[in-house]
């Protein structure tokens, strides 16, 4: 069983400093500027042409960006404290005792390997002879313990009223997890699907099958994942949060999906009573769920429950799982080569231990004058971003008013967590192998979320890592988050000018705050609950200018013959564009404070003005280089759009970008004032 979380997330952060006598640039490079190419023809081309060519993708990278390098010096930090607490001979027991023997034996392939597939073959064997009169208890088995056949469900907050947990049932159990790769018949989602078959077959003759059971097991596994497939919500769909509000009685839910025990699988997946009610997510998706627990044979289900748990479980295994793993990435990313072990054995252990591992971070690497400095200019992007909302044209005064408290409301997290978990009753012991420690590290990660369940929602709790190059909006928290590691250059250096340091962090700030009125987080009110604090007129406008927000994009062609998916994207675009509008308006205020003249020659930084500094550092933030199919896995899964069109479509919307570059009619980046969306 796994549980559920609810977390629109994006990047974002933000600074001010004072202005020097003489500014000069810091976070962004000119020597990376081509000037063969106008502003005004590719924006994005001209700022990061020369950071792509002196960047080129290595073997190990499907795509390479600023972002990556962030990651790669929190990377860095992080190998640096783990190292350190070996070298400490930690006593057992002890947190760091804990993580270092994770990642010790995430390192120690010498042992893996000569384990092979035995951590696992005791469960394999019970999967296999399980009588058909206990089918039901296998089922049970594997979803308290492995994996979530057929459906997930887990505590989650009710998004009606954010303050308790409700219970939710959702579709899944797709392997491939987006429907399209099973049921579109495009070159693309055919090899994909192929190599995903040629996974299933290598992983089960890993685990001990012969040819042709293997074959068995993933021409089974297809024809059920395939089912699922058909009933699953498209993309798009999942977007509609309302429409995946379906609130049920007890009673109703088992008699919608007859086929599943649902007062055993309450009290022995989860150690609870049946739930007075429940929320179904994906209506469509739980029902398919249930039609295939009463038509398909033992030996179908079987083969179906042996593949979800050997896919759970390859990735702490030997190295030819790691191997036939990688082998089906290549595939779908074009990344070459494999990660290094020990980049891989850190994940293990933050994964695991994380805000233990984070603490020693923020003791190492974070000082509490960024914290506060963070939190002074999170209070100019919200005035800023109240003076827009305030403004808006097609708003009526009663929703500005809704938005306005929204805002007030926001709770603003920087840094870490006030409390920090404690891991001391989780259990890892050398002696087991490292399979058996991971396993019972999910199953420590499992009780402490349904623990939650009867228990007020603990809004102090965060949903990343203080070390994770991240930042997100949390809707039935009416929160941002800003985790310490995104705080460095080039999203925040100290000692850069206001326009680049706004241009960078402050955008993303302004990203995050965006996302309380995207798409999907206008649907929720100051407190975190889904109400429709919307009049008909206003919600009816808003919907104009996403469509035409969408549309822009969605006339983007990608790669030949692929676009870009508008509709998919539009949270992120929503809130790229907000980001970018709210921060220069804070910007200005900030500058206006100062006494700073931004259009005088004393202004300039080496030769620029502090507006274009602004736009040039925002484009710099998306520099990257990415393979071809990672641009296909990337249009047809991931809610951002592409670094280039996150640049260039979106700034074609804003006028003081034009302004600033004398981008005029004739020019690519130009669109006529009557094209222009501007939502927030």
């Amino acid at each position: 069983m796994k549980s559920l979380k609810f977390l629109a997330l994006a990047v974002a952060f933000g600074f001010m400093l004072s202005a020097s006598a003489e500014e000069h640039l810091k976070s962004l490079n000119p020597a990376y500027f081509d000037k063969s190419t106008p502003a005004g023809e590719d924006f994005y081309k001209h700022v990061n042409k020369g950071w792509q060519e002196s960047h080129p993708l290595t073997p190990e990278h499907a795509r390479y960006g600023n972002f990556n390098i962030l990651s790669d010096s929190s990377e860095a930090r992080v190998k640096d404290i783990v190292l350190n607490l070996g070298a400490t001979n930690p006593k057992p027991g002890s947190v760091a005792f804990k993580v270092w023997t994770i990642y010790s034996q995430a390192m120690d392939s010498v042992r893996r390997n000569a384990e092979g597939a035995k951590p696992i073959l005791a469960d394999l064997k019970k999967i296999e002879t399980t009588p058909a009169d206990s089918m039901e208890n296998l089922f049970l088995w594997l979803h308290a313990n492995y994996a979530s056949p057929f459906f997930s469900a887990g505590p989650m907050e009710d998004l009606a009223d954010s303050k308790v947990y409700a219970m939710y049932v959702s579709g899944g159990g797709m392997g491939l997890g987006d429907r399209d790769y099973y049921l579109l018949d495009d070159a693309r989602n055919k090899k994909v699907r192929e190599a995903y078959k040629k996974l299933i077959v290598t992983q089960m003759r890993n685990a001990g099958y012969s040819k042709k059971d293997a074959n068995r097991v993933m021409n089974n596994v297809m024809k059920i994942e395939t089912a699922l497939a058909d009933s699953a919500w498209t993309r798009e769909q999942s977007r509609n949060i309302p429409a995946m509000y379906n609130p049920r009685s007890f009673e109703q839910l088992k008699a919608m999906y007859p086929n599943i025990n649902w007062d055993r699988f309450f009290i022995e997946t989860m150690g609870i009573k049946s739930p007075e009610s429940v929320i179904v997510t994906e209506l469509s998706s739980v029902a398919q769920a249930n039609n295939l627990m009463g038509s398909l044979t033992d030996r179908e289900i079987k083969d179906y429950y042996l593949w979800k748990y050997v896919s759970q479980a390859a990735g702490m295994l030997s190295d030819d799982f790691a191997n036939a793993a990688f082998e089906f990435n290549k595939v779908v990313s074009g990344v070459q080569q494999q990660r290094p072990r020990w980049k891989r054995a850190l994940g293990a252990a933050e994964g695991a231990m994380g805000e233990a591992v984070g603490q020693l971070y923020v003791e190492k690497y974070f000082p509490e004058s960024s914290k506060q400095y963070m939190l002074g200019l999170v209070e100019n992007l919200r005035t800023a971003l109240g003076k827009h909302i305030i403004n808006l044209p097609w708003m009526s005064d009663d929703t500005k008013l809704n938005a306005i408290k929204k805002l007030n409301a926001f709770t603003v997290k920087i840094g870490y967590p006030d409390k920090w978990k404690d891991y001391s009753s989780m259990t890892i012991d050398p002696k087991l192998s490292y399979y058996e420690n991971m396993h019972n590290v999910s199953m420590w990660h499992q009780k402490e979320e349904l623990a939650k369940w009867g228990k007020p929602v603990d809004k102090t709790e965060w949903g990343m890592t203080p070390q994770t190059v991240n930042a997100y909006y949390n809707p039935l928290a009416n929160e941002i988050v800003f985790p310490a590691a995104i705080l460095q250059a080039p999203f925040f250096d100290p000692e850069s000018s206001d326009a680049e340091n706004y241009g960078g962090i402050g955008v993303v700030i302004g990203h995050e705050m965006t996302h309380g009125f995207d798409d999907q987080g206008r649907n929720f009110d100051a407190e975190g609950n889904m109400v429709n604090w919307w009049t008909p007129e206003d919600t009816e406008a808003f919907a104009k200018l996403t469509q035409g927000l969408v549309a822009q994009f969605d006339e983007v062609e990608v790669l030949p013959g692929l676009h870009a998916n508008g509709q998919y994207t539009l949270g992120e675009n929503i809130a790229d564009q907000g980001g970018l509008r709210v921060a220069m308006t804070a910007f200005l205020d900030s500058q206006k404070k100062k006494g700073v003249d931004i259009k005088s020659p004393e202004a300039k930084i080496d030769g620029y003005d502090p507006m274009q500094v602004f736009y040039l550092n925002y484009a710099n933030l998306w520099a990257q280089n990415t393979r071809e199919e990672e641009i296909r896995s990337l249009t047809s899964g991931d809610v951002h759009s592409l670094g280039e069109n996150r640049v260039n479509v979106t700034l074609r919307n804003l006028t003081p970008f034009f302004e600033a570059f004398g981008i005029k009619k004739g020019d690519k980046m130009y669109r006529p004032a009557e094209e222009l969306v501007v939502i927030w």
